[in-house]
């Protein structure tokens, strides 16, 4: 081998090695591994009548139509809709006050972030487990306190169909407000110091400061802590299939629980993989939404 063809293999070599892609290649591999080739895979389930066993029989589109008329479906898709409207605001805009307080230097601040964000590292079991404990009717721990302080009859949270779905999110936001707080948080340790004493100087107050100043400077916080909470919220399973199983009367029941109990009960393969295939349309165009409206507001 002649040094010429040597200098070349090594140049050849050597832009190999510094090429980015290669860096990013371990990354997209396990993407389109565990993350589009799943996707992928689902949508063609969908298209078949498949059980546990056997290969199955292509169908066509037939499980979206048996999907249009399913009223559970629809149901499910309500209470989704309805827990998202829900937690959402309560997640985002409660999650950005505590942020606020937390970030002032207050004694024990320490001590009140690692209570806010302790909850997010407990099991969903537990938590389910837990609320069950506050919320039960005759026993539950909070109406032994609203009946001592407000002097009301008691209320069974998780056995009525009024008031099961509020029992499952005030469980889901104790568990995850945590996360948001932390997430504004990190973002309130980026907004520029002399931006705040300039307005301070300026005579703006607190109020203003917030209007002006802290929240046009967490907007790329916000826009993440918006699409999380949009995005985990559709997705909510855990504490419903803990808590309530989707009762009483399908009050709770959201779309992932519907689609566990047609997969993972029923053994309806292809209607299962029907309706996440429709989930995943429902979070994708949502998210391109706020995707949009973002790029807008800061054009």
């Amino acid at each position: 081998m002649n040094n010429q063809s040597l200098s070349k293999k090594k140049n050849v070599l050597s832009k190999i090695v510094e090429s980015p892609f290669l860096y990013l290649a371990p990354y997209f591999a396990l993407f389109f591994l565990f993350k589009l080739g799943p996707i992928v895979s689902n949508f063609f389930v969908s298209l078949y009548e498949l059980d546990i066993v056997g290969s199955g029989q292509f169908v066509g589109i037939k499980n979206y139509s048996r999907l249009v008329a399913d009223k559970l479906f629809w149901i499910a898709l309500k209470n989704t809709f309805y827990y998202l409207a829900l937690v959402g605001p309560i997640n985002v805009i409660g999650g950005f006050f505590i942020a606020l307080l937390l970030n002032k230097p207050l004694r024990g601040r320490a001590i009140a972030r690692a209570a806010v964000f302790m909850p997010y590292i407990i099991m969903v079991t537990v938590v389910g487990a837990l609320w069950r404990w506050i919320l039960e009717g005759n026993y539950g721990i909070l109406n032994h306190y609203l009946q001592m302080i407000l002097k009301i009859e008691p209320i069974y949270w998780l056995t009525s169909s009024s008031t099961a779905m509020l029992g499952v999110v005030m469980a889901s936001v104790w568990w995850t407000i945590g996360y948001n707080t932390v997430i504004f948080l990190a973002g309130l340790q980026d907004v520029p110091r002399e931006l705040m004493e300039a307005a301070e100087i300026d005579g703006a107050g607190s109020f203003r400061r917030l209007i002006h100043v802290i929240i046009p400077c967490l907007r790329s916080t916000t826009f993440f802590v918006v699409l999380t909470t949009i995005i985990y919220s559709l997705q909510v399973f855990g504490q419903v299939y803990t808590m309530t199983g989707g009762g009483p009367r399908y009050s709770t029941l959201v779309l992932v629980q519907h689609l566990y109990i047609n997969g993972f009960r029923l053994f309806k393969l292809g209607y299962s993989s029907t309706i996440s295939v429709v989930l995943f349309i429902v979070i994708f165009l949502i998210s391109m939404g706020i995707f949009r409206v973002n790029k807008q507001t800061l054009s």
